[in-house]
């Protein structure tokens, strides 16, 4: 990414109002959500990610802006060898921004995508107390590749939690972990949509889930707050549903059919 221009990327001009910077990363954020765009998502969203959380804070974009005139195309090169990526997401509202659209349109939420798309490097946080909560997420070691030696335990997930122990005189909370399955349905029934009944096993919870109509097979359907529970209060998981479609007899000879030809 040596020759990239931030505003380029977000396909904004440079004197964007922060409100047009937004609905811009929305719309990009959507278009490469991994769920909508499996193919180069993944990596598209990450500059798309950098472009927005530089350039949607004003102290980081009026950096930006004086570089970029001063060094033009290669104004990104010199941004980032003076900004870690903590540096660069620190107070981002990237993470609400894919839960709101998580809500929206039925798709995977930010810890799940996240985690894919950076691996062990991102981690959420949450943590409450009377007349206090926060919550965001955090990159330790550099989301780029750029991975330095924790100086304590090696776990700094366990060392932040302490942290927060410690200057609150509480535990933090921990929002629980997702679940995903999947749930068979025949071709009628992803046609017409409607309630269907589903038994979550490792949960032992029966569940009633409603069916968008005209739903994909390998589509997923998001049930919030159904995976496993949080930890000091935090709020649980969800679970995923991966559609998987039942062909008829014949479907299924005519797919064997077409493999052969």
């Amino acid at each position: 990414m040596n020759q990239v221009d931030y505003y380029e990327v977000l396909g904004v001009s440079p004197q964007a109002s922060q409100k047009e910077i937004k609905e811009a990363f929305r719309k990009l954020a959507l278009k490469y959500h991994p769920d909508r765009n499996p193919e180069n998502g993944a990596e598209r969203m990450k500059a798309v990610n950098e472009a927005y959380a530089v350039l949607s804070n004003p102290r980081r974009r009026a950096e930006y802006d004086t570089l970029r005139q001063q060094f033009g195309r290669t104004a990104h090169t010199h941004f980032r060898s003076s900004h870690s990526d903590q540096d660069i997401f620190r107070g981002s509202d990237i993470d609400q921004i894919f839960e709101e659209l998580a809500r929206s349109f039925g798709l995977r939420g930010v810890n799940e995508i996240f985690r894919d798309v950076y691996g062990p490097n991102y981690r959420q946080f949450e943590f409450r107390r009377p007349g206090m909560f926060a919550r965001g997420f955090v990159y330790i070691g550099g989301f780029g590749g750029r991975r330095r030696q924790d100086s304590g335990s090696g776990r700094p997930l366990d060392h932040f939690s302490r942290l927060l122990q410690a200057s609150l005189g509480r535990p933090a909370t921990r929002r629980g972990r997702d679940l995903t399955d999947t749930i068979r349905l025949t071709a009628d029934q992803a046609r017409h949509g409607g309630p269907w009944a589903y038994t979550h096993q490792k949960l032992g919870k029966k569940l009633v889930v409603k069916i968008p109509p005209g739903v994909r097979d390998g589509q997923r359907i998001r049930l919030a707050g159904m995976g496993l529970p949080g930890r000091g209060g935090g709020p649980a998981g969800d679970l995923y549903l991966k559609v998987a479609i039942r062909r008829s007899l014949w479907g299924r000879i005519k797919g064997i059919f077409r493999r052969k030809s």
